[in-house]
């Protein structure tokens, strides 16, 4: 399957993507918007994983640069966790492994399949940096997060939301879907 976007679609989404962009300058201070269309403009790939994480309720944004790479990286950005990506457990072996009540899918599944990759601990938190005071993600929901090898191994998966004026980071058995759990993921352009 070609991953790209109709012209129609592509100008929707970068217009979308300006707009928002531009009413959340405190997520991308110093980033210059034209260079970030530039970029995306020669990267019809990745203009469709931001066609899939904006489809799906993330509500994509620039949050920074690497000046390594020469990289832009979008988070999703939506105030709850994607809402076309909830009730998932957390990989496809624990979707194996459920015998009754799976769910459609798993976070690391939906994740590749739309070309992102989930948000680390340190990411997540970094994310919850970027808003003004009072206007946290994951209020209501939570999401699920990459979980190191050794705490997979043994049945384990992570995620996080906010509470009380803080970030929590949990731990489920990588199996459990929950319809207020979801992930949020990050694109490099």
């Amino acid at each position: 399957m070609k991953k790209q976007l109709s012209s129609k679609q592509h100008s929707a989404l970068l217009n979308t993507l300006k707009t928002r962009f531009e009413k959340n300058i405190n997520r991308h201070k110093g980033i210059d918007w034209a260079k970030v269309q530039a970029k995306l403009e020669v990267n019809n790939e990745k203009l469709w994983s931001l066609n899939a994480m904006e489809e799906s309720g993330g509500e994509p944004d620039v949050v920074d640069y690497d000046k390594k790479t020469g990289e832009y990286i979008f988070y999703d950005c939506a105030a709850e966790s994607p809402k076309g990506r909830r009730s998932i457990c957390y990989d496809h072996e624990a979707l194996e492994k459920r015998k009754e009540n799976k769910p459609e899918n798993s976070a690391v599944e939906m994740a590749a399949e739309m070309g992102i990759e989930l948000l680390t601990e340190e990411q997540y938190r970094y994310l919850q940096s970027l808003q003004k005071s009072g206007e946290n993600f994951d209020t209501k929901t939570s999401s699920w997060i990459k979980t190191p090898a050794a705490i997979r191994k043994l049945g384990g998966a992570l995620f996080c939301d906010y509470r009380y004026g803080n970030v929590f980071l949990y731990h489920n058995g990588a199996e459990s879907y929950y319809a207020a759990r979801g992930f949020r993921g990050l694109l490099k352009v």
